[in-house]
């Protein structure tokens, strides 16, 4: 499996958390990690700054970890 997904029809999906003019912009293509396995994420404030692509199984241990924490 490659570990650079295609994104050229990658549609990009802001996290819930991303609050409007905060500085955790976060996005996720879920359309490609439903076809690759691998899931890419990026800045939203800098998108042409590239993505980090994670296998889509420790993708999913992040997000539980994440859940879990309090702030």
């Amino acid at each position: 499996m490659s570990t650079t997904p295609d994104l050229t029809g990658a549609r990009w999906v802001a996290s819930s958390y991303s609050g409007n003019g905060g500085g955790n912009c976060l996005e996720v293509a879920p359309n490609v990690a439903a076809t690759s396995g691998l899931v890419p994420v990026r800045d939203s404030k800098s998108p042409e700054q590239g993505t980090l692509t994670f296998p889509l199984s420790q993708w999913d241990h992040f997000v539980d970890f994440a859940r879990q924490q309090t702030v």
